[in-house]
């Protein structure tokens, strides 16, 4: 099982990444709700844009933020320096037992436990 970070949703859009797509879809993959906010919130968003990322997240499992994963978000943050949405996508991958996939594997390295995979090929 496997959680998504954002920039492995964002890569998806293009044609060069188009194979991550069945990966967002399996079953047992999931996203945090900090990365629908990411990804959503972005200010350069175009609209087709809007429309390929909000389709998506009506697809794919997500993950509620709740206090285990702040709880241990908080930790994370002040142990590593992290940044809030990263310590929220590690701390969920920890607290469900998921692998992380992210092409950014050296923001994540430094945290014991966590199983960091880079699916870009």
């Amino acid at each position: 099982m496997k959680i998504l970070d954002s920039n492995i949703l964002i890569y998806s859009l293009g044609d060069a990444f188009r194979y991550l797509r069945p990966l967002i879809l399996e079953q047992d993959t999931f996203v945090s709700e900090i990365t629908r906010l990411e990804v959503l919130g972005f200010h350069g968003l175009s609209k087709s844009e809007e429309v390929y990322f909000t389709e998506m997240f009506l697809e794919v499992q997500m993950l509620v933020i709740d206090f285990p994963i702040i709880d241990k978000a908080i930790r994370i943050r002040r142990t590593h320096k992290m940044k809030l949405g990263d310590s929220i996508v590690a701390a969920s991958a920890l607290v469900h037992g998921l692998q992380l996939y992210t092409r950014n594997t050296s923001d994540f390295l430094k945290i014991p436990g966590l199983n960091v995979v880079n699916p870009i090929l």
